[in-house]
Parts: structure tokens; sequence; C-alpha cells
């Protein structure tokens, strides 16, 4: 379970401002990359509605819901977004590091004062405007990261849903854009549409055998 020693160490007990990154959606075929930045005042972190905070992968889809609206009534927070045309673009790596500078920015238009230290999943650090720490399996270990973590999550699955409303028949309300076989039988079926990301080789590989664009 996700604990606040990491926070602690780097001061948050102290009143320094310790914000957790993560990021959801580099995998999918479809849909925009997330990034959610969190930070729990240290008087909050004992919360019990913090108690089941840890890797939203740990957690079925119901648990995600229900922590995720824990969360943003509790502490503060800030949302990122790349879209499909970006992650195209520049490609996913750094679309995914774009998503975590908005989300970070977000997050300071809410906050009394400047971050002092980001906390940031993985074993690369997007380029940001504070001192930042990069901690691999972070959703397993900060409780500022799994709360990133869950929130990222669930605003992205519901984006999906919302997008499996318009264009139904490739499951992302159920997949959220991942490519399943329900997915892949979609794009032979359907088409490639405008959310789908075509640097991505299943994507590209359609295109190229005549599937069109909705």
């Amino acid at each position: 379970m996700s604990d606040f020693s990491l926070e602690v160490d780097a001061g948050a007990d102290q009143g320094a401002v310790i914000v957790g990154i993560d990021e959801v959606g580099r995998g999918p075929l479809a849909g925009p990359v997330m990034a959610a930045a969190v930070h729990i005042p240290f008087a909050l972190h004992t919360d019990p509605l913090l108690r089941d905070v840890t890797d939203s992968k740990k957690l079925n889809a119901a648990k995600r819901e229900l922590i995720a609206g824990a969360l943003v009534g509790l502490v503060p927070y800030g949302i990122g977004v790349a879209e499909v045309e970006e992650i195209d673009r520049i490609n996913i790596l750094q679309a995914t590091y774009v998503a975590m500078g908005r989300a970070a920015a977000a997050l300071s238009d809410c906050l009394d004062k400047e971050p002092d230290l980001y906390l940031i999943d993985g074993n690369r650090l997007p380029p940001v405007p504070v001192p930042a720490r990069a901690v691999v399996k972070g959703d397993l270990k900060s409780l500022s990261i799994a709360a990133a973590s869950i929130i990222a999550k669930v605003h992205r699955d519901n984006a999906m849903s919302a997008l499996a409303e318009v264009h139904p028949g490739y499951g992302w309300e159920r997949n959220a854009g991942y490519g399943t076989a329900e997915h892949l039988a979609g794009i032979a079926a359907l088409g490639v549409t405008i959310h789908h990301r075509r640097s991505f080789r299943p994507v590209r590989e359609a295109l190229l055998a005549g599937g069109g664009t909705l």
C-alpha cells in the first residue's frame, strides 16, 4: 500500500509542497494521453478517505470511481491532456511529458505557493520548472503519486466512454482505447476514426490496408 514516507522525507511535515504526478494512456491505439498532479497537504495524509489509495491498476473500476470522487473533493489536483494530434506529431513519450507539464501547471494555479518537489512515476523526468524526482513504481510507494494515478485513470476512462457514445463499435467504454480483440475487430469493420493514433502500428497498418477515416 502506498504511504507518505517519500513526501515526509522531502519535507512535507515541515510545510514543503510535494506534488505527485502520474500519467495514463501511453499504450492505447485511440484517445489522448492524460496526467494528473496531486498535492496532499500533510494535515490530510492520514484522512480516512485516503486509506485505500494505491496504484490505480490494483483497483477495480467501481473502487477507482469511489476513491477518485473522494480525492477530488479533498485535495488540490490538476489534469493535463495531450491530444491524438500531438501524440502523432511529437511521439507518445514527448506527448506524455506535455500532459504532465500541463497537469503541473493546472495544479499550480490552485496552490498558494509553487511546489517544492515533484514526485513523478517512472524512471525518466519530464522538463518541469521545479526540482523533481523519478520514482520507479511510484504509484505503489507514494500516496501522492497513487492519488494522481487514480484521478488520471478515472478521468481518461470517462473521456473514452464519452467518445464511445459518438463512435460505437470499438468498445472504448470497456477497453479505454487499448488494442483489445474487440477494438481491433472494430477497426477492421468500421475503419479508423479521428481519435485513433496514426503513429501506432495497428492503426497505421489498417490505414495502409484501406481502412478509412470516420
